[in-house]
Formats: structure tokens, C-alpha cells, sequence
């Protein structure tokens, strides 16, 4: 599903990623733990094609992302990966049904599919009755749940999430980690997540320790 093949990645003179080998399944949660600056979010930014390594080698389904231009790799993010962040960065001045169409129409699909789509996936989520409402007409725990929405418009090979429970309180963390859950067992979701969350690794089939630029763990 997910193979990342020797992994390097400097900063000026300040190597990060240093031989970084992975493989993750279908269906699998995989959280990404290790302290401040040992690579995690480069690493995750890397397989989500938003930076590129040094060298070595992202495949995503059989395809090499490495390999992609730019054009390329702006067509295969959107229709191939799903994002959730720490902020959720919903647009403010679009409702909640509109938030999570937004991929799909970057991606050019039939408006009214893309409605019916994102209206299914937030009432599976528990917000039919909030399709209308923008963000901030909307608690935390709601705006992660259309992020997640949004983040599963495209039916994505993979979902990655960026420190998804950084800005939660305690109520909605637990209202994540079960909202991770679901996307797995509804619709065979693959997850990467980083954090620093230990009760979110926990909920993880498998926990990576990374440290100094290298996979410690597997």
C-alpha cells in the first residue's frame, strides 16, 4: 500500500531524514511517535507529496510519487490522499456540506455526486443536521468531524493526520480517536497519524518510534 524506500532529507547542512525504510498496509492505523525534531512531520509531509526527499523513494499504491511533476503530484494528492490537521483549515466563509466538497471540485467532479457524496459522509458522521452551518457556528469536536469529511471526499488511499487531537480538549479527543476508528472500520480507511497523543498511538494497530531521523520501531 504505502512503501517508503531509504528516506533522506537535509535542511541546508542539517540532515533529517536519515535512510528512513516503511511499509504500511491496507486498512491499517499507524501512528508516528518520537520527540520535537525527530523527523515525524517531515516524514509525513514527505509521503504526502507536499515536500520531496533528497532521495530515495514514495510509493503510494504502485505508483512512484517520486517520479511525479508538479501537475502530477497536484492531481494524485487530491484524488489519492486525505489530510486532517491540527487546525482543521476549514475556509471560514463556506459551510460545512461546502468545506468537504471543496476536493471534489478541485478535481473537477460532477457538482451534484460531489453533493450527494459529502452529504452522505457527514451524516455517517453524525452532522446531517449541520450541512448549513460554517465554521464557527461549530464546536471543535464538529469542525474535526468535517475535516475528516472532507478529508474522505475522494475515497483517498490514505488518510494522514498531522497532531489531529493538538487542539482538543480531553471530551473531543475521545470523540476523535472513536471518529478515527469508524474510518477505519467503515470504510477500510488507511491512517497515518503524528503525535504526541499517547492515548491516540494506543487505538493505533501499529505504534513507530521514530528518533534522531530514523525509524527506531516498527
Amino acid at each position: 500500500m504505502i512503501n517508503v524506500k531509504d528516506i533522506h532529507k537535509s535542511f541546508g547542512s542539517l540532515e533529517v531524514l536519515k535512510g528512513v525504510n516503511l511499509e504500511i498496509k491496507k486498512g491499517e492505523i499507524v501512528s508516528i511517535i518520537g520527540k520535537s525534531g525527530a523527523g515525524k512531520t517531515t516524514l509525513l509531509q514527505i509521503i504526502g507529496t507536499l515536500d520531496k526527499a533528497n532521495s530515495g523513494k514514495v510509493e503510494i499504491n504502485g505508483v512512484d510519487v517520486s517520479g511525479l511533476n508538479e501537475k502530477e503530484l497536484a492531481e494524485f494528492r487530491n484524488k489519492h490522499i486525505g489530510f486532517i490537521f491540527q487546525f482543521h483549515q476549514l475556509l471560514p466563509e463556506f459551510n460545512a456540506l461546502e468545506n468537504v466538497m471543496m476536493p471534489a471540485m478541485i478535481g473537477r467532479m460532477d457538482w451534484k455526486e460531489a453533493e450527494k457524496r459529502a452529504t452522505e459522509l457527514l451524516t455517517d458522521l453524525g452532522l446531517g443536521e449541520r450541512l448549513t452551518h460554517k465554521p464557527n457556528e461549530l464546536s471543535g469536536g464538529e469542525k474535526q468531524r468535517v475535516a475528516a469529511a472532507r478529508a474522505l471526499m475522494m475515497k483517498p488511499d490514505v488518510i494522514l493526520a498531522d497532531e489531529p487531537s493538538g487542539s482538543l480538549d480531553e471530551e473531543n479527543k475521545r470523540e476523535l480517536h472513536k471518529l478515527l476508528k469508524q474510518m477505519q472500520d467503515q470504510y477500510n480507511q488507511t491512517i497515518v497519524i503524528v503525535t504526541h497523543d499517547k492515548e491516540l498511538a494506543e487505538i493505533s494497530d501499529r505504534v513507530i518510534e521514530m528518533r534522531d531521523g530514523v525509524v527506531f520501531s516498527v
